[in-house]
């Protein structure tokens, strides 16, 4: 409990200095920079949670990285891949995320130099047009599109649908997908205060070629390989 606190005043400060940078800076100088001291957040979060609750990770399939833009969608456990996927992809990464963020004071005006694409999970059709045309743009300009397809944190050995959205943009600009599993459900569960110590394992699987599918079967087999993978996990004690 007493490093889950004081990793929580660790992140919230570091957080709020960031994002107030990135507020005063913002408006002189590139996206690249903005994107740099974006990872330069999570890289710290990270080794903080190392140091602070003796929460590691390691991660298999590096070498899947692609070298141009992709789709990634990812397991949706943990506020930890948030972080993690921030340091571990490309640096330029527009992330699909729900437009509430957007609002709240200097983390979400921040975000908006990150180029997102803020969803109103409401709007249906509405949303996933907007996903599309956004995403395509996003992908023209060389950023990677980091989706959860879940749309909600989801609890270890519990499923949520996939939501198509993500394997629609795949399908329209027939970008390739990168799948992403890991379970760090387990150590910092969805709701929780307290960070269990132990290793998350990160598995970034093989790049899923799109061109000629349709979204329905590119959904199926993302989720198919995201589930198959958490499986074969081993479950933390």
């Amino acid at each position: 409990l007493l490093r889950s606190l004081i990793y929580q005043v660790f992140f919230i400060g570091s957080t709020l200095v960031f994002s107030l940078t990135i507020l005063l800076i913002g408006w002189m100088v590139s996206d690249t920079l903005i994107a740099r001291l974006a990872r330069s957040w999570a890289r710290i979060n990270l080794t903080a949670l190392q140091l602070i609750c003796r929460l590691d990770y390691r991660v298999q399939g590096i070498e899947h990285l692609p070298q141009k833009p992709v789709i990634v969608l990812c397991k949706h456990q943990s506020a930890w891949e948030i972080i993690a996927l921030r340091a571990l992809l490309p640096f330029e990464q527009s992330w699909v995320l729900k437009q509430e963020l957007m609002r709240l004071p200097f983390f979400g005006w921040a975000l908006k130099r990150l180029h997102p694409i803020p969803i109103d999970r409401a709007a249906g059709r509405r949303a996933a047009a907007q996903l599309i045309r956004e995403g395509e743009r996003l992908l023209n300009d060389g950023r990677w599109i980091v989706i959860f397809p879940e749309g909600t944190r989801v609890a270890p050995g519990t499923r949520q649908p996939y939501a198509i959205g993500g394997a629609m943009l795949a399908e329209r600009s027939g970008r390739p997908v990168l799948p992403i599993a890991h379970n760090a459900g387990y150590f910092w569960g969805r709701r929780r205060f307290i960070k269990s110590p132990g290793v998350i394992n990160v598995v970034i699987g093989p790049v899923l070629e799109t061109q000629g599918r349709k979204a329905a079967e590119i959904n199926g087999a993302v989720e198919e390989w995201i589930e198959s993978t958490l499986d074969a996990l081993p479950k933390p004690n």
